[in-house]
């Protein structure tokens, strides 16, 4: 059997008719279609056959939730992710594994690194965004709230740095190490290379990397308009040659500390008025070649 789990809020509340292809592209009528926002993803696990395949179907929000509800463990069934989201970041970082438009997660969903906000521990795919990063989410939240349709994240970035984000002062502790930088426009932690919706900010980032450790990207400048002027080459992941402007930093226990309360999010997730975060690599795991092929689904 083949279940669909699909976020019915993704890509604008168009999740239960984007999950429908997945049929057409399986060829298969022998699909039971759930809405993962009323089903507990591990309860759900324990009553079905092992054999029987899963489908995630929505955004990088839906795969944040469904690995949340399974406590960070990677399910023995066969799970696969079909991208319906608005953002897809997880998608863009893995497209090659892409097979008719599914992609297996089993491999992804080992050993992943958890982030302590607030005294709350979450499982994380992608990355946690603290910054100017955060404040977006927020602003977009908000936008999405009072109905203005499509949300367009950049054109928030650009108002937000000309107007209203003002940096801050940050503290980074790196396995240890303490690093001190005034004027910080963001400070994301990374387990693969994307967010913000195709914001290539951490180039060099491998989620499958064999040391599972994670970085932390600095983007710190007095200058808002050099900021602003730099700030697009995020999306090619070319703003790592400024190195004068962006430090990039690599560890397996990273925390993050503002001067003052700053938006933060996680795959997508805003958490408001947050003042530091800790993220924890998950444990270190050789890579292995991804048996799974949609072909057998």
């Amino acid at each position: 059997m083949i279940y669909v789990l699909y976020n019915p809020l993704a890509d604008n509340r168009n999740g239960r008719s984007n999950a429908e292809n997945i049929g057409k592209i399986l060829e298969t009528k022998d699909v039971a279609y759930l809405d993962i926002t009323e089903t507990d993803a591990a309860e759900f696990l324990r009553k079905t056959a092992s054999e029987d395949k899963i489908v995630l179907s929505g955004g990088d929000g839906t795969l944040h939730h469904f690995i949340n509800d399974c406590g960070g463990r990677a399910p023995e069934h066969p799970v696969y992710y079909y991208p319906t989201g608005s953002g897809n970041d997880f998608m863009a970082d893995v497209r090659e594994r892409e097979r008719d438009g599914l992609v297996p997660l089993n491999h992804y969903l080992r050993s992943l690194p958890t982030v302590e906000v607030n005294g709350e521990t979450r499982f994380f795919l992608n990355g946690v965004g603290y910054g100017i990063d955060g404040y977006c989410c927020e602003e977009g939240d908000k936008q999405r709230a009072e109905g203005d349709g499509a949300i367009n994240y950049a054109a928030i970035a650009i108002k937000g740095m000309m107007f209203y984000y003002k940096p801050r002062k940050a503290t980074v502790t790196v396995d240890g190490a303490v690093h001190s930088y005034s004027h910080v426009w963001l400070a994301p932690t990374m387990n693969g290379r994307y967010y913000g919706g195709g914001m290539m900010v951490a180039p060099g980032q491998d989620r499958l990397r064999e040391d599972g450790l994670v970085t932390t990207v600095v983007m710190h400048c007095k200058s808002k308009v050099k900021t602003l002027g730099v700030f697009p080459s995020i999306f090619k992941g070319e703003h790592v040659r400024r190195e004068k402007m962006v430090e990039i930093l690599t560890g397996s226990e990273i925390e993050v500390s503002f001067d003052q309360p700053t938006a933060l999010q996680i795959d997508g997730e805003t958490i408001p008025q947050v003042t530091s975060y800790r993220v924890r690599a998950g444990k270190p795991a050789a890579k292995e070649a991804e048996t799974a092929a949609v072909a057998g689904v």
